[in-house]
């Protein structure tokens, strides 16, 4: 199924019953006195998270939620039924918008986390609340209060430990096949990857990673150009990124060097979110397999040496799985090292 990851839905919580104007007639009771019970409280809209979700493209379809409205008062005293709660469920790492202030409502990271995002009308008073020494036969009552009503934006943020980024064509897709179950399209032409995919590496039993592919971005990504704007965002969650290069790439006949897709992406990444520069970032030299190795590993040394790059860096072919492998574990003892230095960190307070 293809990733849809943007949705705007409106909710409407439940109105508030209205209070009652009743009074005790009963046998042998005279001047029994007003009896008219509240209303009952609408029903709420809640946010819940299930990790079983993997999209938002169910609010395509239905984008209008509407709870259930609480009951009136009625005679003796009896109260309204309150309304049901309504509770809509979205996959894990939805953030949630109201769109006419443009705030974040709240973050749904983990699996059950619930959010009320339109809180319920309060039913109505009775008439029974309004007796006093001079109203002795009280009439007025209140009608139940209106329920919230709320434009909602949902925006699924993937939640992937490694993201992968770099320009069309620069072999993401091919390099997820070759690490995970993942089999996302792969074509000889750009803009092959049009939704985020992810993939599970299982380095060994009971150790893996989740890895996203992100579409293609190109210059001016975080102004709207290409495909990748959109998805700039699931890198935000991302422990780490895998900055794919294309060592001798080609568009239309003009060679766009390796240098300058580097820092392309890199002004595409400050422009969104300078944080994004800030997270570790390792650069995989990709397609060596059309050049002799020699070559390749001439040309990979000069792009380190004219970037300064000082993470890790690899040359690789992810077409023919050649140098893949390593890159995977070293992640995972990467990973490992952030638990145990994040542990120490805990003992220490």
């Amino acid at each position: 199924m293809k990733l849809v990851d943007e949705a705007e839905i409106q909710v409407t919580a439940g109105n508030g019953g209205n209070g009652c104007v009743g009074f005790r007639r009963e046998k042998f009771i005279p001047l029994g006195g007003p009896d008219g019970g509240d209303g009952g409280n609408g029903g709420s809209v809640y946010i819940r998270a299930d990790e079983n979700l993997n999209t938002l493209v169910d609010f395509r379809h239905e984008r209008i939620f509407k709870a259930q409205r609480g009951e009136n008062g009625m005679g003796r005293q009896a109260y309204g039924k309150g309304g049901e709660d309504l509770i809509i469920t979205v996959p894990v790492g939805t953030v949630v918008m109201n769109v006419a202030t443009d705030e974040v409502i709240g973050d749904l990271t983990q699996h059950d986390d619930i959010l009320l995002v339109a809180k319920g009308g309060k039913g109505g008073l009775g008439n029974m609340h309004f007796k006093s020494s001079t109203n002795r036969s009280p009439r007025q009552s209140l009608p139940g209060e209106e329920g919230e009503e709320r434009l909602l934006k949902l925006e699924l943020k993937l939640l992937a430990d490694v993201g992968l980024l770099g320009f069309p064509n620069a072999g993401k897709s091919t390099l997820i096949r070759a690490v995970s179950a993942a089999t996302p399209k792969v074509a000889d032409y750009p803009f092959t990857t049009l939704y985020p995919n992810l993939g599970v590496v299982r380095v060994e039993n009971y150790r893996s990673f989740v890895i996203a592919d992100i579409p293609g971005l190109i210059e001016g990504a975080a102004d709207g150009a290409g495909l990748g704007a959109q998805f700039l965002r699931h890198l935000q969650r991302t422990r780490l990124l895998l900055h794919l290069v294309d060592i001798s790439p080609m568009e239309g006949g003009v060679e766009i060097s390796p240098i300058e897709q580097v820092r392309a992406i890199e002004r595409e990444l400050e422009k969104h979110d300078p944080e994004l520069l800030e997270k570790p970032r390792w650069l995989v030299l990709n397609k060596a397999d059309l050049m002799f190795e020699d070559e390749a590993k001439a040309a990979a040394d000069k792009i380190i040496a004219e970037l300064g790059w000082t993470q890790p860096w690899y040359l690789v072919s992810a077409l023919g799985r050649e140098g893949t492998w390593p890159i995977m574990t070293n992640i995972m003892a990467f990973f490992d090292r952030q638990k145990e230095d994040e542990a120490d960190a805990r003992n220490a307070l």
